[in-house]
């Protein structure tokens, strides 16, 4: 390890909630807040006060709520003064020092094009508001973060002038000057070049990176700054922002800490990565792709059997980090192609003390391979293969019997709802009878089932399905078997199952079912974290 420190400022907040379908109300501002500071970010920011009501709530919220000292600064987030205008006479300014953060975050145009065409003023007058701004706001008691938009776009038409940006920032007080990738435009090569030079140019200052993601390249752009001598990263912690995303965090960090020995994190934060990034995903609503590097659910999941047996005798044979360095762990699917190592291992997680040679893994092996044959897909659907697991080695009852069950569909839909469920279900001699709307057959059934199954187990309050998913079998005519793979989560885990049938409503049963027995299996094995 290193003696280098990198800063971090999580933008989420600010340049995360322009990604197209996310929008935070207050209450996920003060989670995603709380969620980072537990994380150890050194800088969260959170927004600028006076572009919406929003943000100005936020704030004073938070201003008047009288937080203790958390983990991160909150910072505020605004531009340089207007023209023509004196700081202290500036509104925006004003709406700045009103959320009454100790820093600040002041953007600023370096690049001709926009200072002549979109500020309309001379250069020199945007030399002056950068500086005037910034020692404004530093006389006023306030650490200032200046963020040179547009700064390699900049560089590359006049570099003297970018330069004399730079020094009015840095004459005005600020701790620390970041050069923004804005149009996501720049290669790692260019980055790292224009870095060192900047650095070799400004003394005393701290130099940051701000990348987008337009060129897939954001965390390489980062990492490469970095390794040009910055000393301070911007982004958001799931790569959320505006058109293709910011630089992700979750892997600049875990690459700059496992990878280069660059502490970014305080000691012993870097294995809560994984919990933040998903915490993060579910306050956003956004679904986290299985392959994203160390945080992602397929992230040290192996399937292949020669894979599976390679790991199991040495872990470093198909995984370049222990997956617990960042608060993930090892998954082995279960398909057709897994061998009797995978399949052990899931049994494992139920009997532990079963030998590798048990007449009841071959059975199970056999069970998963006929249902695969028969259109099922377990590695994608860790719940049903447990569960699985449970029926072959004798140890599953079913906690419900199914005694009716009607759908009814509207077309065309004529309000809100357009299906509804009627079910009744027996549990110990007990019966319950229950009905639901939902926006579609499955969804009824889901409210309908999930309303009777509470009565009798109030554990599943909590739970709640998130994604749902359907894919033709055999395209050959309407008779095509169907499979479909539900997600759900209770707050605090997710889970996946699967269900297979020519009638795409029983299929759907199937993985709903399952998806409601398995949080129960887990209660009744002990498995509840």
């Amino acid at each position: 390890m290193s003696d280098r420190k990198i800063e971090i400022l999580d933008t989420t907040l600010r340049d995360g909630a322009q990604m197209e379908g996310i929008s935070f109300s207050v209450n996920d501002k003060f989670q995603v807040f709380d969620s980072l500071s537990a994380l150890g970010i050194k800088y969260v920011e959170a927004g600028n006060p006076g572009s919406n009501p929003k943000d100005r709530e936020f704030f004073a919220r938070y201003k008047n709520e009288q937080r203790q000292p958390a983990g991160s600064v909150l910072a505020a987030f605004g531009s340089t003064r207007r023209k023509g205008m004196k700081p202290q006479d500036d509104p925006g300014l004003a709406d700045l020092m009103s959320a009454d953060t100790s820093t600040i975050v002041v953007f600023g145009k370096c690049w001709n094009l926009q200072v002549r065409e979109v500020l309309r003023v001379s250069l020199k007058e945007n030399l002056s508001m950068i500086e005037d701004t910034i020692s404004w706001l530093v006389s006023n008691g306030r650490e200032v973060i200046f963020d040179a938009e547009h700064f390699f776009e900049a560089w590359r038409e006049n570099r003297d002038y970018a330069l004399d940006c730079m020094r009015a920032a840095a004459r005005g007080g600020a701790v620390c000057i970041c050069l923004c990738d804005t149009n996501g435009s720049t290669m790692p090569e260019e980055v790292s070049r224009v870095t060192g030079e900047v650095l070799s140019e400004l003394e005393g200052v701290k130099i940051g990176i701000h990348c987008h993601n337009d060129t897939g390249m954001a965390v390489a752009n980062s990492i490469a700054a970095v390794l040009a001598g910055a000393d301070h990263v911007q982004g958001t912690l799931n790569g959320i922002g505006e058109r293709c995303g910011n630089a992700n965090l979750a892997t600049i960090i875990a690459n700059l800490e496992l990878k280069y020995g660059i502490s970014c994190l305080p000691e012993g934060k870097l294995e809560h990565l994984t919990p933040a990034v998903r915490n993060m995903a579910e306050i956003a609503n956004i679904v986290i792709p299985n392959g994203e590097p160390y945080v992602g659910i397929s992230a040290f999941t192996h399937k292949a059997g020669m894979h599976v047996d390679g790991v199991k005798k040495n872990p470093s044979t198909f995984e370049h980090v222990p997956p617990e360095s960042v608060g993930n762990s090892r998954r082995f699917l279960m398909s057709e192609i897994a061998g009797r190592a995978a399949v052990l291992d899931v049994i494992h997680r139920i009997r532990p003390d079963m030998a590798k040679d048990a007449p009841e893994v071959a059975r199970v092996l056999h069970k998963m391979k006929e249902l695969e044959h028969q259109g099922y897909h377990f590695e994608g659907a860790e719940a049903s293969q447990e569960l699985l697991v449970c029926k072959e080695l004798g140890m599953y009852k079913p906690f419900f019997n199914l005694e009716k069950i009607r759908i009814a569909s509207e077309q065309p839909q004529t309000g809100e709802y357009s299906a509804y469920a009627f079910i009744k279900i027996l549990v110990d001699g007990i019966d319950e009878t229950t009905a639901a709307e939902g926006e579609g057959p499955v969804n009824a059934m889901d409210r309908a089932l999930k309303k009777a199954m509470k009565v009798f187990y109030p554990q599943l309050t909590s739970v709640r399905l998130t994604d749902y998913k359907v894919r033709v079998l055999n395209a050959d005519d309407t008779a095509s078997s169907v499979r479909t793979l539900i997600e759900s989560t209770d707050g605090h885990r997710v889970w996946r199952t699967v269900g297979v049938s020519t009638d795409i409503l029983e299929a759907s049963w199937q993985a709903l079912v399952d998806s409601l027995e398995y949080k129960l299996m887990r209660s009744k094995l002990g498995w509840e974290d």
